[in-house]
Protein backbone atom coordinates (compact mmCIF):
# COMPACT_ATOMS: atom_id res chain seq x y z
CA UNK A 1 0.00 0.00 0.00
CA UNK A 2 1.27 3.50 -0.85
CA UNK A 3 1.23 5.80 2.18
CA UNK A 4 2.65 8.86 0.45
CA UNK A 5 1.49 12.24 1.69
CA UNK A 6 0.82 15.36 -0.32
CA UNK A 7 3.30 18.14 0.41
CA UNK A 8 2.13 21.47 1.77
CA UNK A 9 2.97 23.32 -1.44
CA UNK A 10 0.89 20.93 -3.55
CA UNK A 11 -1.98 21.04 -1.07
CA UNK A 12 -2.04 24.84 -0.93
CA UNK A 13 -1.82 24.99 -4.74
CA UNK A 14 -5.07 22.99 -4.86
CA UNK A 15 -6.69 25.26 -2.25
CA UNK A 16 -5.50 28.33 -4.21
CA UNK A 17 -7.31 26.97 -7.27
CA UNK A 18 -10.53 26.73 -5.24
CA UNK A 19 -10.01 30.28 -3.95
CA UNK A 20 -9.52 31.47 -7.53
CA UNK A 21 -12.95 29.93 -8.31
CA UNK A 22 -14.49 32.10 -5.58
CA UNK A 23 -14.76 29.53 -2.82
CA UNK A 24 -13.89 29.97 0.83
CA UNK A 25 -11.58 27.16 1.95
CA UNK A 26 -9.94 26.15 5.21
CA UNK A 27 -6.85 24.40 6.41
CA UNK A 28 -5.14 23.54 9.67
CA UNK A 29 -2.39 25.92 10.64
CA UNK A 30 1.05 24.53 9.85
CA UNK A 31 4.02 26.25 11.44
CA UNK A 32 4.51 28.58 14.37
CA UNK A 33 4.95 31.97 12.69
CA UNK A 34 1.42 33.14 13.58
CA UNK A 35 1.43 31.98 17.21
CA UNK A 36 0.10 32.87 19.68
CA UNK A 37 -2.93 33.98 17.61
CA UNK A 38 -3.18 30.66 15.78
CA UNK A 39 -1.22 27.57 16.75
CA UNK A 40 0.34 24.78 14.67
CA UNK A 41 -2.03 21.84 14.09
CA UNK A 42 -4.49 23.11 16.74
CA UNK A 43 -6.24 25.89 14.85
CA UNK A 44 -7.90 26.24 11.45
CA UNK A 45 -7.82 29.27 9.12
CA UNK A 46 -10.58 30.11 6.62
CA UNK A 47 -9.66 32.16 3.60
CA UNK A 48 -11.02 33.41 0.30
CA UNK A 49 -9.99 35.64 -2.57
CA UNK A 50 -9.64 39.33 -1.99
CA UNK A 51 -12.92 41.22 -2.03
CA UNK A 52 -11.73 44.55 -0.69
CA UNK A 53 -8.61 46.65 -0.39
CA UNK A 54 -6.29 45.14 2.21
CA UNK A 55 -5.38 47.12 5.34
CA UNK A 56 -2.68 47.07 7.99
CA UNK A 57 -3.44 44.25 10.46
CA UNK A 58 -5.21 42.02 7.90
CA UNK A 59 -4.01 38.44 7.57
CA UNK A 60 -3.27 37.51 3.97
CA UNK A 61 -2.05 34.49 2.04
CA UNK A 62 0.75 35.16 -0.44
CA UNK A 63 3.28 33.27 -2.48
CA UNK A 64 6.94 34.13 -2.17
CA UNK A 65 8.98 34.40 -5.35
CA UNK A 66 10.57 31.04 -4.48
CA UNK A 67 7.10 29.43 -4.62
CA UNK A 68 6.57 29.06 -0.86
CA UNK A 69 3.11 29.94 0.47
CA UNK A 70 2.88 32.11 3.58
CA UNK A 71 0.10 33.40 5.83
CA UNK A 72 1.17 36.52 7.73
CA UNK A 73 -0.23 39.81 8.95
CA UNK A 74 0.16 43.03 6.97
CA UNK A 75 2.50 45.37 8.79
CA UNK A 76 2.66 48.20 6.27
CA UNK A 77 1.44 49.10 2.77
CA UNK A 78 3.32 51.38 0.36
CA UNK A 79 1.49 51.79 -2.92
CA UNK A 80 1.07 48.30 -4.40
CA UNK A 81 3.70 46.77 -2.16
CA UNK A 82 3.06 45.08 1.15
CA UNK A 83 5.21 44.33 4.16
CA UNK A 84 4.30 41.34 6.32
CA UNK A 85 5.19 39.93 9.71
CA UNK A 86 4.10 36.78 11.48
CA UNK A 87 2.60 37.25 14.93
CA UNK A 88 5.50 35.19 16.34
CA UNK A 89 8.16 37.14 14.45
CA UNK A 90 10.06 40.39 14.73
CA UNK A 91 11.49 40.61 11.20
CA UNK A 92 9.40 42.46 8.61
CA UNK A 93 9.24 40.76 5.19
CA UNK A 94 8.82 42.75 2.01
CA UNK A 95 8.16 44.29 -0.24
CA UNK A 96 5.64 41.75 -1.48
CA UNK A 97 3.95 42.75 -4.73
CA UNK A 98 0.17 42.97 -4.72
CA UNK A 99 0.06 40.25 -7.40
CA UNK A 100 1.66 37.73 -5.03
CA UNK A 101 -1.29 38.00 -2.61
CA UNK A 102 -4.15 35.69 -3.49
CA UNK A 103 -6.36 35.40 -0.40
CA UNK A 104 -7.32 36.96 2.87
CA UNK A 105 -8.08 35.13 6.10
CA UNK A 106 -11.74 35.73 6.92
CA UNK A 107 -12.05 33.86 10.22
CA UNK A 108 -10.25 31.28 12.33
CA UNK A 109 -11.21 28.38 14.53
CA UNK A 110 -9.01 29.12 17.54
CA UNK A 111 -9.00 26.74 20.49
CA UNK A 112 -12.16 25.20 19.05
CA UNK A 113 -14.04 28.52 18.89
CA UNK A 114 -14.84 30.37 15.66
CA UNK A 115 -13.68 34.00 15.70
CA UNK A 116 -13.44 36.74 13.11
CA UNK A 117 -13.28 40.50 12.67
CA UNK A 118 -14.83 42.28 15.64
CA UNK A 119 -13.96 39.56 18.16
CA UNK A 120 -11.61 40.58 20.96
CA UNK A 121 -8.61 38.40 20.06
CA UNK A 122 -8.93 39.16 16.33
CA UNK A 123 -8.86 42.91 17.01
CA UNK A 124 -6.14 42.65 19.67
CA UNK A 125 -3.70 41.00 17.25
CA UNK A 126 -4.69 43.25 14.33
CA UNK A 127 -4.49 46.53 16.24
CA UNK A 128 -2.26 46.09 19.31
CA UNK A 129 0.08 43.13 18.69
CA UNK A 130 1.10 44.52 15.29
CA UNK A 131 2.41 47.67 17.02
CA UNK A 132 4.56 46.02 19.71
CA UNK A 133 7.01 44.02 17.62
CA UNK A 134 10.09 44.80 19.80
CA UNK A 135 8.54 43.23 22.93
CA UNK A 136 6.78 40.28 21.30
CA UNK A 137 9.39 37.68 22.20
CA UNK A 138 9.19 38.58 25.89
CA UNK A 139 5.37 38.56 25.90
CA UNK A 140 5.25 35.27 23.99
CA UNK A 141 7.51 33.67 26.63
CA UNK A 142 5.19 34.94 29.38
CA UNK A 143 2.18 33.57 27.49
CA UNK A 144 3.89 30.18 27.24
CA UNK A 145 4.67 30.11 30.94
CA UNK A 146 1.09 30.91 31.97
CA UNK A 147 -0.52 28.56 29.43
CA UNK A 148 1.53 25.41 30.02
CA UNK A 149 -0.64 22.36 30.09
CA UNK A 150 -3.74 24.08 28.74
Amino acid sequence: MNNSRMGTREYVTILKGLVDEGREVNMHVLGSSMAPFVVHERDVIYFKRLERKLRKGDIAFFQRKNGQYVVHRIYKIKGNQYYFVGDNQTVIEGPIDEGQIFATVTRVKRKGKMIGPGDFWWEFFARVWIRIIPVRAFLARLYGIFNKGR
